[in-house]
């Protein structure tokens, strides 16, 4: 039986594996999804044959109730609430590894654990308990229920370094007396601390890479609980969660131009700032668009590309662009969506709202692959983006954005502008796009905006 169980793990990896290199194409990724949960379910069945349960009333009724909270929420939560989603189930993954630690720990009356499964107790717990807190804040702060500014507090780095420095000391004197059922305990509560100190200070447009790199310590708690109860699968499926979260974590801030630690110590000073674009309140001049004058403009194109970013999200317009796309289409239009990496709240955010609406993942590019050919591009439409298309990041060696790596909008011939107003994106700082010659804004609710729009399009 052990043999078939090694046998078994073995295939579930390598469905893992497949699984995850699937996920890297919007193509494929429903075979990559459909291949990962395959290979849970063989390591899950596998499992349930170990001989050491004694008992399976209380794994059924895990199952069960797992099972139909699960089920609601794939068919409740909205596409756009699925960053939340994404947070909490971060959070329950590092809680889950914590806790199946603990009561490794707890399940004899007198420890006594061999040096390397102690330590792998306390990095499962410290690791897990920080993911659950941290994973919490990170959903409080995409919701709406926590700020999704940039917190700071004094001596906040100092704080947090000497709540880690105490949490590893606790660690080795419980290496040293495993009796001390207190400082794990201590280990705990600390850790959890550190969790909720950890996020608060990242700002809300920095959530794609907290939450990957949330999603990177749920799978090393994972790992190090599958030492704790010497489980291969576990260990397995805890790295490559753990390391392709890394790895994503790091596109991400590359696609940002900032460094892990900048984010993650509480990103830019200016994040989340509101107010007029122009800074001091002052109205730049820019020019604006109505609806009829923009159907016309769209009429006559021969090819257009469509932003999206946050404000779409927030919009739920989604729908409204599929809509867009489609009649411009149907007039000969050629049309395109150029995504950047960090639109959105988690990696991807907009790839999943626009596969959502049944745009065509055809249709979608990245920004490596479009930039070039927005110079021979007759209209581009930005719906909510920001920050992502500000030519100041190409240029302005003072603004925070400097460096990053932006959607070269204003290289088209028209670019037209959705937002609700003049405000700032995240950065806090200026859009140089919306006083450019070719720049036209086009004020509104997306999801009004765009309807209207589109009627406007079908009575020409």
């Amino acid at each position: 039986m052990q043999i078939v169980s090694y046998i078994i793990y073995l295939i579930a990896s390598i469905l893992f594996i497949f699984g995850i290199k699937k996920l890297g194409s919007p193509k494929t990724a429903r075979q990559g999804n459909m291949l990962s949960s395959i290979g849970m379910l063989l390591a899950v069945v596998i499992t349930l044959f170990d001989h050491m349960i004694i008992t399976y009333e209380w794994i059924i009724a895990g199952l069960i109730i797992g099972s139909l909270i699960g089920s609601l929420m794939a068919l409740k939560v909205q596409m756009t609430g699925m960053p939340q989603m994404v947070g909490l189930l971060n959070g329950f993954g590092g809680g889950a590894s914590a806790v199946v630690a603990l009561g490794e720990f707890f399940k004899v009356d007198t420890p006594n654990f061999e040096i390397n499964i102690i330590i792998t107790i306390v990095l499962s717990v410290l690791i897990g308990a920080v993911t659950f807190t941290g994973s919490f804040i990170a959903f409080g702060k995409l919701q709406g229920i926590v700020t999704g500014k940039v917190v700071k507090y004094p001596l906040q780095n100092t704080i947090n370094v000497l709540l880690f420095v105490v949490v590893l000391a606790a660690g080795v004197f419980l290496i040293v007396d495993q009796t001390q059922i207190e400082l794990l305990l201590g280990i705990v509560a600390v850790s959890l601390l550190l969790g909720v100190l950890l996020v608060l200070p990242i700002g809300g447009a920095d959530m794609p890479v907290a939450v990957s790199l949330l999603n990177s310590y749920s799978g090393i708690a994972a790992s190090m609980t599958g030492f704790v109860i010497s489980n291969n699968m576990l260990i397995i499926a805890g790295a490559l969660v753990g390391a392709s979260g890394i790895i994503l974590t790091l596109i991400m801030c590359r696609g940002m131009n900032r460094s892990l630690m900048n984010v993650v110590l509480g990103g830019w000073e200016s994040a989340g700032a509101g107010g007029a674009a122009a800074g001091g309140g002052e109205q730049k001049p820019h020019k604006s668009i109505d609806s009829e004058e923009l159907a016309m403009l769209f009429d006559s194109a021969s090819s257009v590309v469509i932003v999206p970013g946050y404000g779409m999200a927030v919009a739920q317009a989604q729908h409204a662009i599929r809509d867009l796309a489609n009649i411009l289409e149907s007039k000969g239009i050629k049309v395109r969506f150029a995504i950047h990496p960090v639109a959105g709240r988690m990696p991807g955010h907009m790839n999943v709202l626009l596969a959502e609406a049944q745009v065509s993942y055809d249709k979608l590019y990245a920004l490596e692959d479009i930039n070039d050919d927005f110079p021979n591009t007759d209209v581009v439409f930005v719906v909510g983006a920001n920050d992502v298309v500000n030519p100041a990041a190409r240029h302005d060696q003072a603004s925070p954005i400097y460096g990053m790596p932006i959607l070269n909008v204003d290289y088209s011939k028209t670019v037209i502008v959705n937002k609700r107003s003049m405000n700032v994106g995240y950065a806090g700082i200026d859009n140089e796009l919306f006083y450019l010659d070719n720049t036209l804004m086009y004020f509104g609710d997306a999801k009004d905006a765009i309807s209207k729009l589109v009627n406007e399009i079908k009575e020409l």
